[in-house]
């Protein structure tokens, strides 16, 4: 049988959101026209925005750092997230922390994969954020698709990435469970 290569993209600004879709839905292995790009999740911010109940509350910052996303580096939230994988008929499941990595069944036939939103600092600390991490099981081996690394990374077993998942929650991260839409 012959293996596809695995997709990687790799950080640029704050676009990993974007990067991170890219990396878990593996589109431009399968059909590059596919993929999330960055006009489409502006597009899905925007449509947030103009359905935002508390935009009578902005500031003049608010047309640049908007509340679902920056327009110039692009550091989107989760409600975009949500948004651009049910456009592409995925569901996504908020994992409750407090029941830690192992309550997440790797093996669910419906599952996808796991995005992390984890919490960086850069810069020497002066500037902290958060940062879209996507994890997905190819081929039977589960990888860390992270933007910011140089390659993706393989687990060695399930329970080395529970370890990391179980490590992600102690650091104030979060995670969310892909689904694929059962028909």
């Amino acid at each position: 049988m012959d293996e596809k290569p695995i997709y990687h993209e790799k950080q640029r600004l704050q676009f990993c959101l974007l990067h991170a879709l890219n990396n878990l839905m593996q589109f431009f292995v399968v059909k590059e026209k596919d993929s999330f790009r960055r006009a489409e999740l502006d597009a899905i911010a925007e449509k947030l925005l103009a359905d935002d109940p508390f935009r009578s509350q902005w500031t003049p910052l608010s047309l640049i750092f908007k509340p679902h996303h920056n327009v110039f580096t692009g550091n989107y939230d989760v409600n975009v997230l949500i948004a651009a994988l049910e456009s592409r008929r995925k569901r996504v499941v908020w994992h409750d922390r407090r029941n830690g990595a192992s309550s997440i069944n790797l093996a669910e036939e419906s599952l996808l994969g796991i995005m992390l939103n984890i919490p960086v600092r850069r810069f020497g600390g002066v500037w902290s954020g958060r940062h879209w991490v996507s994890l997905r099981n190819i081929n039977g081996v589960w990888y860390n698709l992270d933007s910011d690394l140089a390659s993706p990374v393989s687990f060695e077993h399930q329970e080395e990435m529970r370890e990391f998942l179980n490590n992600v929650i102690d650091q104030g991260g979060e995670i969310l469970i892909i689904l694929r839409e059962k028909l």
